[in-house]
């Protein structure tokens, strides 16, 4: 547990019968996360479905040199003891670009994993929505862990199955914990399975349409010049998206830092840019499921965690992928020529998949009511095969 010298402590006594108390301290960005980071090993003892994160991943995105969504937001971690354990997580956060599109005053929380105990929950969403209220939030949304370019919602359905590279996972009884606590469902999102070679006529028949226009080039990304194409993916991304519930631009510092992170796990054949008339019109990059190759090292790089990785990265290689972020500037949208865009980028990364030896993965994530995109994605024979939901409160 942090020492006292760098934690502000709450105490929040129980009601009821049997009344225990639960204790909420509070982490400040670049203190020590250890109670933050290893509370889950109780929460998800004895699911064989849950993925711990790595440690470094989780302390980077809490440290304000590291993880630039800092530039434009601020952040808080809370856990949560009772009978001198502790049982519990959140974090909250106030992101200064959402408030600047959709002046809301809204903060978010996320980071919720907690035991089954209601009082656990209460506790810790009373700490993040007193801290939001505190700097004049008049909503509290999420889980966002940080914001909604990061992981986003709650495991409601799909629980037989772990989550993919930066997607979560719950217990079943989480969710009913929220509502419990007085939020009210605002948005659900959807993941999508797919299997490698299982491309039907109809996506087919797309691809080739596309790859016989003259004008339309494809590629993989370049990693020698990858900060030029995440920066150009980046470009088309927030224009493609800007319209999307809830969406914030990703910032120039956040593409750099992207590029950074994507160099070492990145494998550049299930990427893809396509350029019309010379102008970099749409993007999809598909990043190998590290959740895959990491279940047995307890979030821990190192002593010999990074070598394990590094193996089965390289040597043994993933045999599935996260199709994580895709997207067709809004001008190109609109020509019916172009349609079939997404189908061809889909169907060059499934050739490729198929080369790698990889044998599915994950499309994710989708609104629920953004149907045409839904629907694009059924056509692909992709199936919706997990829900997350974002709740909201009145503060």
């Amino acid at each position: 547990v942090p020492s006292s010298s760098s934690i502000r402590s709450r105490s929040l006594e129980t009601r009821g019968r049997a009344a225990a108390m639960v204790r909420v301290q509070t982490i400040l960005p670049g203190q020590n996360l250890k109670s933050f980071l290893d509370c889950v090993d109780g929460i998800y003892q004895g699911d064989p479905h849950y993925v711990r994160s790595l440690n470094q991943d989780l302390e980077d995105r809490f440290a304000p040199t590291k993880n630039p969504f800092f530039h434009h937001g601020e952040a808080v971690a809370f856990v949560a003891e009772k009978n001198g354990k502790v049982v519990g997580r959140i974090a909250a956060s106030i992101d200064r670009s959402h408030l600047a599109k959709f002046n809301d005053a809204t903060g978010f929380f996320g980071f919720l994993d907690t035991v089954d105990d209601a009082e656990v929950v209460k506790a810790l969403l009373e700490a993040a929505e007193g801290w939001l209220r505190e700097r004049g939030m008049k909503r509290i949304l999420g889980p966002f862990s940080l914001n909604i370019n990061e992981e986003t919602g709650m495991l409601v359905e799909g629980f037989d199955t772990p989550p993919y590279l930066m997607m979560p996972h719950h217990r079943p009884y989480q969710a009913g914990l929220v509502e419990g606590a007085g939020y009210t469902r605002a948005k659900d999102f959807f993941a999508w399975r797919y299997e490698v070679g299982s491309i039907n006529t109809r996506t087919a028949k797309a691809h080739a349409e596309i790859a016989a226009l003259p004008n339309v080039k494809s590629r993989p990304l370049n990693m020698k010049a990858l900060d030029k194409d995440i920066q150009a993916c980046v470009e088309i991304f927030n224009d493609a998206w800007s319209e999307n519930w809830g969406a914030v631009p990703i910032t120039k510092a956040e593409g750099e830092k992207m590029a950074q992170d994507f160099k070492l796990i990145l494998m550049p054949e299930i990427t893809r840019i396509v350029e019309i008339d010379g102008e970099a019109a749409a993007f999809a990059i598909a990043v190998p499921n590290l959740n895959e190759l990491i279940p047995d090292l307890d979030g821990k790089l190192f002593p010999f965690g990074i070598l394990k990785l590094l193996y089965r990265l390289k040597i043994e290689k993933p045999k599935t992928a996260r199709l994580m972020l895709l997207g067709i500037r809004k001008k190109f949208q609109k020509h019916r020529k172009y349609a079939g865009l997404s189908h061809f980028m889909y169907t060059e990364m499934d050739a490729a998949g198929k080369k790698l030896g990889m044998t599915g993965g994950e499309l994710s994530w989708t609104l629920e009511d953004n149907h045409g995109i839904n629907i694009a994605i059924k056509s692909l024979g992709a199936k919706a095969y997990k829900r997350y939901r974002v709740w909201d409160k009145v503060l």
